[in-house]
């Protein structure tokens, strides 16, 4: 409940009046003058707001298609999470039973089934397991918000038409040597 206040309270950074700069003169006509302002995109701004609520920074740059791809990513950790947590604490209990030798404890179906060694190596699996699948979940969030910064810094990113790249096959006659070579050319033209 906590971290859902503090993420509503934090939202407000969204609503923020942008900070107002010179538009350049290349983008507006002679007729206009030239304290036309444009508003500029902020990059801190979208991963502050990624960081206060993954998927808010990637709103922000509106690429709003990311939010379910990140919440699906958060809901599959969540599910490792939990699935190796329960058996994690499952192997562990048996375990202290089998070593204390309890024959009719809460998990004896495990305990009477498996070695102590046994158990002990599914225990580790699982904590394993779930250690690994914290780190990812905290991986996930990082990408998360460095995938809003990027994007908030591609914002205003143009490509114009002339911009273009072209990959084709090229053979190559040396002058010193009989051999002829293959390759790829790639040309840029912009």
């Amino acid at each position: 409940m906590r971290f859902l206040m503090l993420a509503v309270t934090l939202s407000w950074l969204a609503f923020l009046p942008f900070k107002t700069v010179r538009a350049q003169t290349d983008s507006i006509p002679r007729d206009k003058p030239d304290s036309t302002l444009e508003k500029e995109h902020s990059a801190t701004k979208a991963s502050i707001m990624s960081l206060c609520l993954p998927g808010l920074g990637q709103i922000y740059n509106h690429k709003v298609w990311k939010v379910p791809i990140i919440y699906a990513g958060f809901g599959v950790m969540a599910y490792l999470i939990v699935f190796n947590t329960n058996y994690y604490l499952d192997y562990r209990c048996a375990y202290i039973e089998n070593v204390n030798g309890a024959k009719n404890g809460n998990y004896a179906y495990l305990a009477n089934r498996y070695s102590a060694t046994e158990l002990a190596s599914a225990r580790e699996f699982y904590r394993r397991n779930l250690e690994i699948s914290v780190l990812v979940s905290v991986l996930w969030y990082a990408l998360n918000i460095l995938d809003a910064t990027v994007d908030a810094h591609l914002y205003s990113f143009n490509i114009n038409r002339t911009l273009s790249m072209k990959i084709g096959p090229s053979i190559q006659v040396p002058v010193a040597s009989r051999e002829i070579g293959g390759g790829i050319k790639l040309s840029l033209h912009f």
